[in-house]
């Protein structure tokens, strides 16, 4: 009995020792850039840290140089690190690079449709519509900052009604950002005691929270496998569903009541799309649903999530907040709001919200890339189809292009003057081809809502903050910000 189970074990290392050869022979023979060794069907995820995803990444671009490859299963993904890199593949090389990869967490109910993850023809149509639509709706024109402007008043008068109650500022700040986008697509805000658009925001959080934990990380490198495992990351289809049931109601709504000579908002405008192009299929029901999904993921979350690490940023350093609150008081004063055209003339405000956009790095390892052809480069051949990883976080935290990376600085976007400077390595909307759609409205966003809070309030907190309270934790597909608490405490002048 011992002998056979000897034999069976010696058995099994000597078919284990074979297949590892195997498997690191043909491994070697690629032409790939250079990384840590893959295990046969796990590829390299036990060497990656449990709910450290980024943090990994970006260790093993010290070890093994700013473009290497590593292996999620039988999958190797080419991660490029450092503003120079990420530059010169996604806007030198834009065209190569331009594709998008497989992003595990959603591709089972995206399946290749909407705007974010579509490639090809179908990419290229939504993105063009969505983009004219999104103008003629007024992005980066006055009557969409007519539309932040009022919400942001919406907000101001939610939280005087708090009465300097110390809260969790999640829940205001994603309803006042969402209201924004809900005026494009849907023609109407919302009121914040609305149960159904908390219930259909609470399902965007907990889709970003599943996607980006332990689990949907897990999911991310071993989606074959994951697939077939009980656990949080099994919910993102369901919360996908609810919401596209949502969308799919308004949707009907605006069907009944169709003017295509005069469209109310962006779904209007997509089904005046559909009856002028009843053959092309890019213009579908899914399509639409979709793209309206991604329009809320791009212009909620990630908007919110920008606020809510700015607003902590603020408590962590009064100093900083003052010294904005000065520069609204000179510039905007009391009697009137805030608009876009203050921006120019409040450098140091404006330095401020860049370096929390690049200090809470809200997407770190951007959405994947792929190569849309065979690609030699930096002497690497790397064939069609294959995934790329840009860390965004990379960009954001290279000393060549940050005097102090790991810390928060405004100095980063002011010159020796105190005027406002451009660095290029600002992309928190990505780069390239692939920018973000709703760039525009997103700075839009950040500036309006950030001036018009500190008009009116200042920021306090009984808990106090040390720098590792701000840092981003760099986990998984998105920085969701720590939890706090905080108050707003109405200004008298």
């Amino acid at each position: 009995m011992d002998i056979t189970w000897m034999s069976t074990l010696l058995l099994a290392l000597i078919i284990s020792s074979i297949l590892y050869s195997s498997w690191n022979a043909m491994y070697r023979r690629r032409s790939l850039p250079p990384g840590p060794t893959p295990l046969p069907i796990v590829g390299n995820v036990l060497q990656i840290r449990r709910g450290k995803l980024v943090q990994s990444l970006m260790e093993f671009a010290k070890k093994y140089g700013p473009v290497y490859t590593v292996y999620f299963g039988h999958n190797p993904i080419v991660v490029l690190s450092g503003y120079d890199i990420v530059k010169e593949a996604l806007v030198d090389r834009g065209e190569e690079f331009g594709g998008r990869g497989r992003v595990p967490g959603f591709d089972d109910f995206f399946r290749g449709q909407g705007i974010v993850f579509s490639n090809g023809e179908l990419w290229k149509d939504l993105r063009r519509f969505s983009l004219t639509m999104l103008r003629n709706f007024g992005m980066g024109k006055k009557s969409i900052e007519e539309r932040i402007q009022e919400e942001a008043g919406f907000l101001v008068t939610e939280i005087k009604s708090l009465k300097e109650k110390s809260i969790d500022p999640t829940n205001l700040l994603v309803q006042a950002v969402s209201n924004v986008i809900c005026s494009i697509v849907f023609g109407n805000r919302f009121e914040y005691d609305d149960q159904k658009f908390r219930e259909l925001l609470n399902l965007f959080a907990a889709t970003f929270k599943d996607v980006s934990g332990s689990w949907g990380q897990l999911q991310e490198m071993l989606p074959e496998i994951m697939y077939y495992i009980p656990g949080p990351h099994q919910r993102v289809n369901r919360h996908l569903d609810k919401l596209r049931k949502f969308i799919l109601e308004r949707v009907k709504i605006n069907q009944e009541t169709l003017d295509p000579n005069c469209p109310r908002d962006y779904i209007d405008c997509f089904l005046t799309k559909q009856q002028q192009e009843t053959g092309n299929s890019h213009f579908d029901t899914r399509n639409m649903m979709l793209t309206i999904l991604n329009l809320f993921f791009a212009g909620t979350e990630t908007v919110s999530s920008t606020l809510r690490h700015g607003f902590l940023i603020l408590l962590r350093y009064p100093e900083i907040q003052d010294k904005v609150r000065e520069e609204i008081d000179r510039v905007i004063g009391q009697n009137r709001i805030p608009n876009i055209e203050d921006r120019s003339k409040m450098p140091y405000t404006d330095a401020v919200i860049y370096e929390i956009q690049r200090f809470s790095d809200i997407l770190p390892v951007n959405v994947a890339h792929v190569v849309t052809k065979d690609t030699n480069f930096k002497g690497y051949n790397i064939p069609k189809g294959t995934d790329v990883y840009p860390l965004l976080c990379s960009v954001h935290r290279d000393p060549k292009k940050f005097a102090t990376p790991n810390k928060f600085n405004p100095q980063h976007f002011l010159d020796s003057n105190g005027c406002f400077k451009k660095n290029e390595g600002f992309m928190p909307f990505s780069a390239g081809k692939r920018i973000c759609v709703g760039e525009a409205l997103a700075r839009m966003e950040l500036f309006l809502f950030l001036t018009t809070s500190l008009q009116n309030f200042k920021l306090t907190s009984k808990t106090k903050f040390m720098d590792e309270d701000i840092e981003p934790r760099l986990a998984g597909f998105a920085n969701v910000p720590r939890f706090y608490e905080m108050s707003f405490i109405p200004r008298v002048l």
